[in-house]
């Protein structure tokens, strides 16, 4: 049981307090689980230019965050799995001018796949491509 306070004629529980005044966060980070740090920093540093900003262990202990060139939400690649199962992950990045990144990507010799116009399904006409990363983890660019 929730405890519950009152605003006007509506009545929230302490949850549903909690999610309101969380209604102006944002994602600062998200982890991901990688086999071979050498092959995934390289991936997200070199290849698609992301800001390597911490890079802390070695080993089983290693982690490197990563931010991405628009700011955001940072990326942080570990070897300490713990639950997380490297290649599992489905993530999506905005850009406002889709064949500009495909194409500067594919320069890079980054492996994407063709860029579809079907996002939400036939007749959608979203723009997306998707790549994946050394681990598997795949990454769907979409037209913002």
């Amino acid at each position: 049981m929730y405890a519950q306070f009152k605003l006007g004629n509506h009545c929230f529980t302490t949850i549903e307090r909690l999610f309101m005044t969380m209604a102006d966060e944002k994602i600062l980070m998200v982890m991901m689980a990688v086999t071979d740090m050498a092959k995934a920093k390289a991936f997200y540093a070199e290849q698609l230019g992301w800001s390597v900003t911490q890079d802390y262990g070695q080993g089983d202990y290693h982690w490197v965050s990563l931010s991405l060139p628009g700011g955001g939400a940072s990326l942080t690649l570990s070897t300490m799995h713990e639950h997380m199962k490297p290649g599992t992950m489905n993530l999506y990045l905005s850009t406002s001018n889709i064949e500009a990144a495909y194409n500067e990507l594919k320069a890079k010799d980054v492996k994407v796949n063709e860029v579809k116009d079907d996002l939400y399904g036939p007749g959608s006409g979203v723009k997306w491509f998707d790549l994946r990363d050394p681990d598997g983890n795949r990454w769907l660019v979409v037209q913002s």
